[in-house]
């Protein structure tokens, strides 16, 4: 009877076991990510007051609307190291209060108490993925746009160069100038356009120069253009009509970096640069490199627990924390090593968006398993 009763509480017991962990994570986690947001906005804060100080338009409220706008990307970037710093701070409070040594008396895995606190990571991570990342995006060209404002006077008169196409048809378009306006609109343009064979190479098909060129949605309007082919004579038309798959919202928009391009966004810009033959191993990298946010995140936090497992009185807790500290910089180091070499076509992009992420859920689980197995 006893034992009837002992394994129908067991799970409320371990329910409640679960929850402490999961109180004490995120109490742990929200001080370490208070803290790097707070040195973050700081810094920010010094550095646009001193770049921007010469500027008479921007008030010290608007300095800190900019830093509140640069400041999320950056946060984004630095918060694997809140949920490292947050495991160590929630398991060494464990710890030192001998609750760890109560739940390994109690017969629990150091598995079972780690599982909770990896899980919140990684559903943490789903939400910085398709939430917080948007935000920070369009915050980030917020910034970028009011710290690197486009010229309209002297953004007409540089030469502009797009690509447009799919796989029957190859567009490279040249313009001496862009007239700024609610008509997208080219000046001087001329379009080589290529014929793209079964071997999937282009083959030139024509030459197109126009006075001017309109984009619309479907195609794009051409004035006193002439037609150049090599097998007929020249042809002029004063409108000539030519298809186009580009967004005429979207085309001329063009991206400083890809902190500024939001998750969802990135498929929708890689298919419309691939279908152009444009390279699209930037959009892609961060594609994947958004991808295993949540897995890097569990990663980190079971990486923090794992050093922060051996008991108070054995000593040495010091030492470990540092070592685990230290680990966490070196697969920030490689996180940005892989990523220089994805960018440089060293290593495929995918290999280079995972593999930091993967390295550190292997070296927390090889300690977790050192640690408990022995």
């Amino acid at each position: 009877m006893l034992n009837a009763v002992l394994s129908t509480l067991n799970p409320w017991r371990k329910s409640r076991l679960e929850t402490y962990i999961l109180r004490t994570c995120i109490a742990m986690f929200g001080a370490a990510l208070a803290v790097v947001s707070c040195l973050i906005v700081l810094v920010n804060y010094v550095e646009i007051s001193r770049t921007l100080v010469g500027n008479a338009d921007l008030s010290g409220v608007s300095v800190i609307g900019l830093v509140l706008e640069k400041s999320p990307s950056t946060i984004l970037i630095l918060l694997p190291f809140a949920f490292l710093f947050g495991a160590i701070l929630a398991f060494i409070g464990l710890n030192r209060h001998s609750e760890l040594i109560a739940m390994r008396a109690a017969g629990v895995s150091a598995w079972r108490f780690i599982l909770p606190a990896t899980i919140l990571a990684f559903a943490f991570g789903v939400v910085t993925l398709t939430v917080l990342n948007p935000v920070a995006s369009h915050l980030s060209d917020a910034y970028d746009r009011v710290t690197n404002p486009v010229d309209l006077a002297t953004a007409g008169t540089q030469t502009v160069y797009m690509r447009q196409g799919d796989n029957d048809q190859q567009m490279i378009i040249r313009a001496e100038s862009q007239q700024a306006g609610p008509v997208h609109r080219l000046k001087g343009v001329t379009f080589w356009i290529y014929n793209v064979t079964g071997k999937g190479r282009p083959q030139f098909d024509e030459r197109v120069d126009a006075e001017s060129a309109d984009l619309n949605t479907g195609h794009w309007l051409l004035r006193n253009a002439r037609e150049y082919t090599l097998d007929k004579p020249v042809q002029a038309y004063d409108v000539l009509s030519l298809n186009s798959n580009l967004d005429p919202e979207k085309a001329f928009k063009t991206y400083a970096n890809t902190e500024s391009v939001a998750f969802w966004q990135l498929p929708g810009l890689i298919a419309r640069n691939s279908a152009s033959g444009a390279s699209t191993a930037l959009y892609e990298l961060k594609l994947h490199e958004l991808l295993s946010t949540p897995l890097m995140f569990a990663a980190m936090t079971a990486l923090g627990a794992a050093f922060s497992l051996r008991l108070m009185r054995l000593g040495g807790m010091t030492q470990l924390v540092i070592s685990g500290v230290s680990l966490g910089f070196v697969i920030f180091f490689v996180n940005q090593l892989f990523s220089s070499m994805g960018k440089a076509g060293v290593i495929p992009v995918a290999l280079a968006g995972w593999s930091p992420s993967v390295l550190a859920l292997l070296a927390a689980m090889t300690l977790l398993v050192y640690t408990e197995d022995g």
